[in-house]
């Protein structure tokens, strides 16, 4: 037969109830909150960067990429279509100014160097042949110059007797008419003997100035054709290295052909390239930093190409030391253009997970944790960047990428 339950054990069974009720939700509600803490993403302190915002001064600039280039290279290229013969040095040699780089087969040329010569021998003689010609006929006009030269002055001194003999009437008048028609005949013919011998030192001179013209035309062209030839023989103008040269023995090269390069390899330049969203700033003469690991050697914009490709202007740096011993051809490096100088800034160190200019999410250290924040950040520098708004000076930033945690608003600290 049931009997009721005491009292004081269904009070007790009723607080046991309620304690394991209350106990169940006071754990419920700590894995509710602790959840994101203990199981949300999290990352070891040394596998990010962090970067304490501060107080300093900050060069704005604009960030490009460059190669070391030689300050100047020589070209050397075929004048004549020709055939490679041997190639006598390599791409790294020293080269002394006219030592020789590649032999070409110069055959054609030499003939048309040989050619000339004979053409300028022709002329030569021709020279020579118009002269004696001229000799010739100047002393035979003058001959018969001289010859109606004397029978004018008897005919002359003939007349002057005919004319007293006339006037005594010792002679006829037809006999004085006679007289002075062959006298009169006779200064025509010294006139004509004149002015031939005249016409034939023009006309000879002439003809002189002709070959003489034509002489130094071929002497030119002899002049051009054996530069030509030196040129074949495609030897280093100044001394210098040799960066490139043609290697197929047997191979054909037309003019205009580059043969090969030789570069100095004392003095270098940098050739970089930048996004053409800045092509408005950049300008000629603007100071210039380039980076070479810890280094950065200072220098100038020395030229701005005019035209834009592939979205991104392309610019030329003058170095202050452009003799420097880190420097090599083709080699790649970092450049800054130096737009402003600002001094006091609040500023934060650079990293992969820092843009610039703008407002972005970052990563600031609150205890165990970073807590995403969102601030706007202003111009940059190789190493900082700007802080306009969200940041106050000591606290510390993750500078490192960020993107792989998606949308999670903090960070666990491990």
């Amino acid at each position: 037969m049931d009997r009721p339950l005491d009292a004081e054990f269904v009070a007790d069974q009723r607080r046991r109830r309620i304690r394991l009720a209350a106990a169940v939700v006071v754990a419920s509600l700590t894995a509710w909150f602790a959840f994101p803490y203990w199981f949300g993403p999290s990352i070891a302190r040394d596998r990010v960067r962090l970067a304490r915002v501060e107080r300093g001064d900050l060069a704005a600039s604009l960030s490009a990429s460059g190669t070391v280039l030689p300050e100047s290279e020589q070209a050397l290229t075929s004048p004549v279509e020709a055939r490679v013969l041997r190639v006598l040095k390599r791409p790294g040699a020293t080269l002394a100014a006219g030592e020789p780089i590649l032999e070409l087969d110069v055959a054609p040329a030499r003939l048309a160097v040989e050619r000339l010569d004979q053409q300028i021998s022709l002329r030569e003689t021709d020279e020579e042949r118009e002269r004696l010609a001229l000799e010739r006929t100047q002393s035979d006009l003058e001959a018969r110059r001289n010859v109606r030269g004397l029978q004018l002055a008897s005919l002359e001194s003939q007349l002057s007797r005919n004319r007293k003999l006339h006037a005594e009437g010792l002679i006829a008048e037809e006999v004085l008419q006679q007289s002075e028609l062959a006298t009169a005949q006779a200064r025509i013919e010294v006139a004509q003997l004149e002015f031939e011998q005249k016409n034939a030192a023009a006309s000879t001179a002439a003809r002189l100035r002709q070959i003489a013209l034509e002489g130094g035309t071929l002497r030119q062209e002899r002049a051009e054709a054996w530069r030509t030839l030196q040129r074949a023989t495609a030897r280093a103008e100044r001394a210098g290295v040799l960066t490139f040269v043609i290697t197929d023995e047997g191979s054909t090269v037309r003019p205009g052909d580059v043969l090969a390069r030789v570069a100095d390899l004392t003095r270098f330049r940098v050739q970089a390239t930048l996004s053409d969203v800045h092509a408005n700033v950049l300008r000629p003469g603007m100071p210039v930093r380039v980076r070479l690991g810890e280094r950065a050697l200072p220098g100038t914009v020395a030229a701005v190409e005019p035209s834009v490709q592939g979205g991104a202007v392309s610019f030329r740096v003058a170095l202050e030391d452009a003799s420097d011993a880190a420097l090599r051809p083709n080699l790649r490096v970092d450049v800054e253009v130096l737009t402003e100088q600002r001094a006091g800034v609040l500023r934060v160190a650079r990293g992969p997970g820092l843009t610039g200019l703008g407002v972005q999410d970052v990563f600031v250290v609150e205890g165990g944790e970073a807590r995403r924040r969102s601030v706007r950040l202003g111009v940059a520098s190789y190493e900082h960047i700007e802080v306009l708004e969200g940041l106050q000076e000591g606290e510390e930033v993750l500078v490192s990428d960020t993107s792989a945690f998606g949308t999670a608003r903090r960070l666990r600290l491990r």
